[in-house]
């Protein structure tokens, strides 16, 4: 994992209200985060997804993995890294008013 992804696992996922599993596997692809409760997939985003071709995989992955019915919600490392609250913030607002 990378040192955002860490941070994420570490200091919010691993103790998540729900089951999150790291670096799952899913059809063709390996997302960094899965809560299948949820049907979330959470990515956190390096240098390297934002040049054009970068940009252009995420964007087809993206679309593939809403074809399961899968939400996905990306992160830059940055975002993680500086701005962890929010991030956090943003994710538990994922979670529906009546969970499953």
């Amino acid at each position: 994992m990378t040192p955002a992804e860490k941070k994420l696992w570490y200091d919010y996922l691993r103790s998540f209200q729900f089951r999150v599993l790291r670096q799952r596997p899913i059809a063709f692809f390996i997302v960094d985060f899965y809560c299948a409760a949820l049907k979330l997939v959470i990515e956190v985003d390096g240098d390297s997804h934002f040049t054009k071709a970068g940009i252009a995989y995420d964007t087809e992955r993206t679309r593939i993995l809403e074809g399961y019915g899968l939400r996905v919600i990306r992160f830059t490392n940055d975002e993680v890294l500086h701005n962890f609250e929010t991030v956090c913030e943003f994710i538990d607002r994922e979670i529906p008013l009546n969970p499953p």
